[in-house]
């Protein structure tokens, strides 16, 4: 009996989840669109789930909802029944209201404008610097494959020296952008999947900066967890270290 009511409990809970009230409107519009299927995707668990669809017919105006626990990146799927090539995905920050997005069937992706959450337009304005960063990256890599042509080994080691400078601006950058941005929940989505290979105390210094309801966002949480182990593997490097370090004293004794 015990059983059957604790298999019970979860079943109700399950279906309570399930039918949790939508908190999320996307309201898109693809010019262009005749038919085809509109999919609004998330992350969970490394995997792509559609949590929403919307098959167009004539229409290029369509709705989908859903219900977010927290502010979070989502997908705008495009699956195009009769050409294949247009096949894409728009990302964006979704949060709890209305996010609204205007694009083309022709460039899906690149001709997109979203409105309507903070995080989005703070995630625009970092990705904007960001392709500044980029450029210069590029043009480096063309001069690195010249220098590497014409063998000129001075002009490498000094590209070398701008690729590593760069690189520590574009982290130093992310990082003064999380911590300036510290109410929102782009601040720990940027530091876990743009500076996640950067010192770690770098990340303590934005995970400390969040605000209280930030650190309990779902980004929040997960850059609490992310910091823990790394802090453990650490730690376990320097104990490797200190080990080896006391057997060659021991050695040379």
């Amino acid at each position: 009996m015990k059983k059957i009511s604790i298999l019970l409990i979860a079943v109700i809970t399950l279906i309570s989840c399930n039918n949790k009230k939508s908190n999320l409107t996307v309201n898109a519009n693809i010019e262009g669109l005749k038919k085809g299927t509109v999919y609004l995707q998330k992350i969970e668990d490394t995997l792509m789930l559609d949590v929403d669809s919307v098959e167009v017919s004539g229409n290029s105006n369509i709705t989908l909802e859903t219900f977010i626990e927290s502010p979070q990146v989502m997908y705008l799927y495009l699956k195009k029944i009769d050409n294949s090539q247009y096949d894409d995905r728009i990302d964006f920050f979704a949060e709890e209201g209305q996010v609204t997005i205007n694009t083309t069937l022709e460039n899906f992706v690149t001709d997109a404008k979203i409105s309507g959450a903070k995080n989005q337009e703070k995630l625009e304005e970092y990705r904007k610097m960001m392709s500044r960063f980029n450029d210069k990256n590029l043009e480096l890599i063309k001069e690195n494959f010249e220098a590497q042509q014409s063998e000129n080994e001075e002009k490498l080691i000094e590209l070398n020296k701008q690729y590593e400078s760069l690189l520590k601006r574009k982290y130093l950058y992310t990082v003064n952008f999380a911590i300036n941005n510290n109410n929102l929940e782009v601040a720990p989505y940027l530091a876990l999947s743009e500076v996640f290979d950067a010192n770690i105390k770098y990340l303590d210094t934005i995970y400390n900066s969040l605000q209280p309801k930030v650190k309990k966002s779902m980004y929040g949480k997960e850059l609490k967890k992310f910091l823990k182990e790394r802090k453990t593997e650490q730690k376990e490097i320097e104990n490797i270290k200190s080990e080896e370090t006391s057997k060659d004293e021991e050695t040379v004794s």
